[in-house]
């Protein structure tokens, strides 16, 4: 006997009130002496389900039932309806509805507790549309065309097939089928500066997932942070990579990769960061504050 198909089943006739054994079987694709043991079944938990019988007969629950206990504890109740409020922040409109009736249903109240913002600060309005937009395009499977630009600031127009919106690390992608490249690409939603979204729909295909999760192997770095940029540490480092001196200075031990990104990322911490390893960093990190004190010296 199926636990699942129990569950389904009084949903049904929460749903509809009432169903013949037939219409039942029908739906669930099972014989109508199985439906019948599955309603004693239901009955044997503390359900109260029962059958009619004669030509207007049928399966029913009586009025006024409130799903309790027999099936859901408080937690799952809660557990439940939190998970929809939860996809309810991200503002799809169809979760208020879902959240008021399952409310009801569990006789349970239900507090705001969760609130999604996806814009960056200043840009309120703008990236929360852009995120509207997307959500539409890949729900709808409606191609969409963006003027995107990539990290080595080539600006380039082209028609895209959204697939899944992705965050990872603190940023949000677009997961996409490009029609110019006929490949999969990741687009960094930041730097879609502009998006239009178009009539022409398509199937929806699988992105391609990694087969393999070898992670690549970055360097050892090992900076020195003072205590006055505590706050930006505990905001950006894992709290196993940070260790603390007695003087309120931090030490971050981390894996990153050594780029143009890392020297613009350490050069945004001023001189509230010192690099301890690897050394040579050093001398590229004071080679790219030299040429940018060239550049901006009175």
């Amino acid at each position: 006997m199926s636990d699942s198909r129990l569950f389904k089943i009084l949903y049904y006739l929460l749903d509809r009130e009432h169903a013949t054994a037939p219409e039942l079987a029908a739906e669930f694709e099972v014989s109508p002496r199985t439906i019948y043991r599955d309603v004693e079944a239901l009955s044997s938990a503390g359900i109260p389900i029962y059958a009619e019988p004669g030509r207007n007969g049928g399966i029913c629950l009586l009025q006024d039932f409130i799903l309790d206990r027999a099936l859901l504890s408080e937690n799952e109740k809660q557990e439940i309806l939190a998970a929809i409020q939860s996809v309810f922040a991200t503002g799809y409109t169809g979760g208020k509805e879902t959240l008021t009736k399952l409310s009801a249903l569990f006789n349970v109240n239900t507090r705001n507790w969760l609130e999604v913002d996806f814009s960056r600060w200043g840009k309120c309005s703008c990236d929360n549309l852009k995120f509207e937009k997307l959500k539409t395009a890949v729900i709808q499977c409606r191609e969409i065309k963006i003027v995107y630009e990539n990290t080595n600031s080539e600006r380039s127009s082209r028609i895209i097939q959204p697939l899944k919106i992705s965050y990872k690390s603190k940023e949000w992608y677009l997961k996409a089928f490009c029609t110019e490249k006929q490949d999969f690409r990741i687009f960094k939603l930041n730097r879609i500066l502009t998006l239009e979204l178009l009539e022409n729909t398509f199937v929806p295909r699988p992105y391609p997932e990694p087969k393999d999760h070898i992670q690549q192997t970055y360097p050892q770095i090992v900076l020195l942070f003072s205590k006055e940029i505590a706050y930006r540490v505990y905001d950006e480092f894992d709290e196993t990579e940070i260790e603390y001196q007695k003087n309120g200075d931090l030490i971050v031990c981390a894996k990153m990769p050594v780029d143009p990104w890392l020297t613009g990322y350490l050069l945004s911490f001023g001189t509230q960061v010192e690099i301890i390893e690897p050394k040579y960093l050093k001398g590229v990190l004071a080679a790219q504050a030299q040429e940018i004190y060239k550049k901006n010296k009175p």
